[in-house]
């Protein structure tokens, strides 16, 4: 247990459990209830639920416990099916039925932009679901330990650098977790797994699988003589990182993977290469981005700005139906990326120029540049000081596709003061299992 801070009910930290009623849940994922005046919230809960608790932290409005004992299981309950719940860091709501998860996004979604935002019920669509709630991660990082008992892969006990051992993991692609389990093969008995921290593994829409090994020390010409071979044979992309992207290297294999946005017969194809980033749910993916073509009402004439745009997930597959796009990222790899993919599928009225969002829009202001739309994909953190600055250029409409609605919610509040109103907005669950909410918003100046 941490250090506890200063509470005002004092006797709560004596050593007795507390019952206590679950009502409803957090984006947090925690289930929320009352605790001697004050919300607790308590992981790994369902409403419904009757637990007892032990207060493990406590805030000035608020305390945070841990279920001791389940004395009346909420009706909603179903059986994890991943051993590992509950001690891996990766899952929240597996003990939930996904129609119970998606109603609860959407519920905790409209909560925050409507109490924070005033956005107004009319314009919050449905929740789109995942395709599947199982097997729909197209990329992981397995972290790796080498103990006394052997060679340990997998992920972080929640709330901390331990890691838990696990076979495999129900959310990922099975191609990942074939290859995973070819990895433990590999290094179990080999003298290198006391230098490999951690693995990443990813896979396309052609079924091509790629890792990323993480090592320590100068032993990758060894580690390469050891590897190459169970690796050309499985197919496999290897490559061998030892700090920052720019130590990547490649052992063998192609440097891309691929991926389709607009689906297989869409007639587009995007590369992407260790590094750089890419949507975790890609049936999801090519659904967000069918309603962002229909969002953009496109007429060929469009200048569209696309700021946070990575290697052109967004851009490309509005390409065909604009006049001109210019995408804005400050990851130079990922934009030389971009520059690669707009050349392989033709597109001249495509430019991708790295750098800082903000500076792209102080200058395009100067400049007295003018455009249509704008298409913000931004990090978790949101994007406040690029909303800050994009109320300059004066854009008649907004997508903002978001993976956090507090800081969509911070933003798009600023955005409401400078003269915009929502559109519409929903939710798309990139991440069953988890609390995590992507959406999309469309704004419009008024």
């Amino acid at each position: 247990m941490g250090a506890r801070q200063r509470s005002d009910s004092p006797s709560l930290f004596n050593g007795t459990d507390q019952p206590v009623s679950i009502t409803s849940l957090a984006f947090n994922g925690y289930g929320v209830g009352r605790c001697g005046g004050k919300v607790i919230f308590v992981p790994f809960t369902a409403p419904g639920d009757e637990v007892e608790c032990r207060i493990v932290r406590t805030k000035q409005n608020c305390y945070f416990g841990e279920v001791i004992h389940l004395l009346k299981a909420s009706p909603e309950r179903r059986e994890p099916p991943c051993p590992a719940f509950g001690a891996c860091g990766g899952c929240h709501w597996q003990h939930l039925p996904y129609c119970r998860q998606t109603q609860w996004k959407e519920r905790i979604f409209r909560d925050m932009l409507q109490r924070q935002g005033q956005v107004p019920d009319a314009v919050f669509g449905a929740l789109v679901s995942s395709p599947s709630e199982f097997n729909y991660r197209s990329r992981a990082q397995f972290k790796c330990r080498n103990t006394d008992q052997g060679l340990v892969m997998g992920f972080y006990r929640r709330g901390s650098h331990f890691v838990i051992d696990i076979p495999e993991c129900p959310l990922m692609a099975p191609q990942i977790n074939e290859t995973f389990k070819q990895f433990r093969d590999w290094l179990k008995n080999s003298p290198f797994a006391s230098r490999i921290p951690q693995i990443d593994i990813s896979v396309d829409d052609h079924q091509k699988v790629r890792a990323v090994i993480h090592h320590l020390g100068k032993i990758e010409r060894a580690l390469a003589d050891a590897l190459r071979p169970e690796a050309e044979k499985s197919g496999l992309s290897l490559f061998f990182q030892s700090g920052r992207n720019s130590t990547l290297r490649k052992i063998c294999g192609s440097d891309q993977l691929h991926l389709f946005p607009l689906g297989p017969e869409g007639g587009l194809t995007l590369d992407f290469g260790p590094g750089s980033f890419s949507q975790v749910n890609l049936g999801q993916n090519r659904r967000l981005i069918g309603e962002i073509i229909e969002s953009a009402r496109l007429t060929g004439r469009e200048k569209i700005l696309d700021l946070f745009c990575g290697v052109g997930n967004l851009s490309l597959p509005l390409a065909h139906g604009a006049g001109q796009i210019f995408g804005v990222e400050n990851y130079p790899p990922a934009v030389a990326q971009a520059k690669i993919n707009a050349l392989k599928n033709g597109f001249e009225n495509v430019a991708f120029q790295a750098g800082c969002a903000e500076a792209f829009i102080r200058e395009a202001g100067s400049k007295g540049e003018k455009f249509d739309l704008a298409i913000l994909d931004p990090p978790r953190e949101g994007a406040y000081r690029t909303i800050k600055e994009l109320p300059r250029l004066n854009i008649p409409r907004i997508i903002y596709v978001s993976c956090d609605p507090a800081t969509l919610t911070r933003d798009l509040v600023h955005l409401i003061h400078h003269g915009y109103r929502v559109l519409k907005t929903r939710v798309y669950d990139f991440f069953p299992q988890t609390f995590h909410i992507e959406s999309l918003t469309l704004f419009e100046k008024t």
